[in-house]
């Protein structure tokens, strides 16, 4: 065992000290270790122990408890607010839903419950002292960036067909390379992910796209990416003989992804902004391919697939959003910045600026200066509306709902009076100023 220094927070030692002392083993186990490893600070701790649920039970009776898991032999225990996950050593039975062990029998060797992990990465252990416990090779996995099955993968996969997804994810976040056996068992058992929820793909797939490696494991994984999201599928392979493109569509697409930076509406947004090219492919008579309207069918795509995925509304509707808007090449003019972010919000621009800056990157270099440069000044034109504090809602008006019915209007001329005053002061036909705006409001409605 090699002796590490690693600064294990109080609260686990405490948790690990009270095992200890009952004459239990106790060690932190999985991604808190790998990420010590790496110099990097976890998220969260989780032990492994010999001791069974029932007398952790008894062990833990000054805690507060949470019975996360019993029946798997997961405690969580709550030390000085901290929750630690504890897990008894287990053996897992059958994987009948290809998700979850139908059965799991707890056992008193550690390497027994090790060998069971996904990834050797994720199989390594350690004590209180920092001394590491090593079994599969996880340490050298890590050194040399690879991400292997601890065992035979076919039957990692076969137990729980989500690893596929963890995988490429851990590919993508850690920047490491897939074993070739891993890889190839992914591949041949790949049609098992439909037995695992769409929400739990979705939720590993956003950190996939999140990771500093997506666009290398979303280009060498293709054929799994199409797997993932079928719609995907018309894009690899689909030429852009375009002066503005030097990728295939799908190709474009894994660029952008990796040009904008790692936010999962944006993220998701470049992954899906194009995917409606190929329905729009048209070719002209110089062997030019155009893609007209694209942005409303990759909009109408991602809509589907985000519904499929269970994602939030929200994000859902504000990927969308920006999946349409995309391709909207605004002049850097006062009155067409103003009216769109009136649309929307300044946050809003400011993501379409992202989007519009990582389409741009990832195309040829035709323009491309060019392209960037006017994306500049449309930026510094908002920023100067910014400054002025500009209008772009009702309720930054001079005036109000009882202001136009002191100049006579009633019911719903009052909101359509409103509005036509703040398309006025957007489009800079009148200051937003309050004697101003009712006698523009009065001569609009005594014409």
């Amino acid at each position: 065992m090699r002796q590490m220094s690693i600064a294990i927070p109080s609260q686990v030692r405490r948790v690990m000290g009270v095992l200890e002392a009952a004459g239990y083993e106790a060690y932190i186990v999985g991604g808190c270790v790998r990420d010590s490893l790496m110099g990097k600070e976890p998220h969260d701790y989780d032990v492994t122990t010999d001791c069974t649920p029932d007398k952790m039970k008894s062990l833990f009776t000054d805690f507060h408890t949470i019975e996360t898991g019993l029946k798997h032999g997961t405690l969580t225990v709550i030390c000085d607010h901290y929750p630690v996950e504890v897990t008894t050593y287990r053996c897992d039975g059958d994987y009948g839903d290809h998700r979850r062990p139908d059965s799991v029998t707890f056992v008193r060797e550690l390497k027994e419950d090790l060998k069971r992990r996904d990834f050797t990465v994720n199989a390594m252990c350690m004590d209180g002292e920092g001394r590491l416990i090593d079994l599969f090779g996880g340490e050298e996995d890590l050194n040399n960036k690879i991400i292997r099955c601890v065992g035979d993968p076919e039957q990692r996969f076969e137990e729980d067909a989500l690893r596929i997804m963890r995988a490429m994810r851990f590919a993508s976040v850690l920047d490491h390379r897939i074993d070739e056996r891993t890889l190839a068992a992914m591949r041949k058992k790949a049609g098992l992910l439909s037995y695992v929820s769409a929400e739990r793909i979705f939720s590993e797939l956003k950190k996939l796209l999140c990771g500093r490696a997506a666009e290398r494991v979303m280009t060498e994984l293709s054929d799994l990416m199409a797997l993932i999201i079928p719609e995907l599928s018309p894009c690899i392979g689909c030429v852009q003989n375009n002066p503005h493109h030097c990728f295939d569509v799908y190709g474009h697409i894994c660029r952008a992804v990796s040009e904008i930076e790692p936010e999962e509406d944006l993220r998701l947004t470049m992954l899906f902004h194009d995917t409606g090219k190929p329905l729009k492919k048209t070719t002209d008579q110089n062997g030019t391919d155009h893609f007209k309207l694209h942005q409303l069918a990759s909009a109408d795509i991602a809509d589907t697939v985000l519904r499929r995925l269970k994602s939030s509304v929200k994000q859902r509707e504000r990927v969308c959003a920006l999946i349409r808007e995309h391709d909207n090449r605004i002049p850097a003019e006062r009155r067409a910045v103003r009216r769109f972010i009136a649309k929307y919000d300044f946050d809003f621009f400011y993501d379409w600026l992202k989007v519009r800056r990582a389409d741009t990157l990832a195309q040829s270099s035709y323009y491309k200066k060019e392209k960037l440069a006017q994306l500049e000044e449309v930026e510094a034109v908002a920023a100067e509306l910014m400054r002025e504090e500009s209008c772009f809602k009702l309720s930054d008006l001079a005036v109000n709902g009882r202001d136009l019915m002191s100049i006579g209007l009633k019911g719903s001329a009052i909101g359509e009076g409103l509005s036509f005053a703040l398309s006025a002061v957007i489009d800079e036909r009148v200051q937003n100023e309050r004697e101003a705006l009712l006698d523009l409001v009065r001569r609009h409605y005594d014409e």
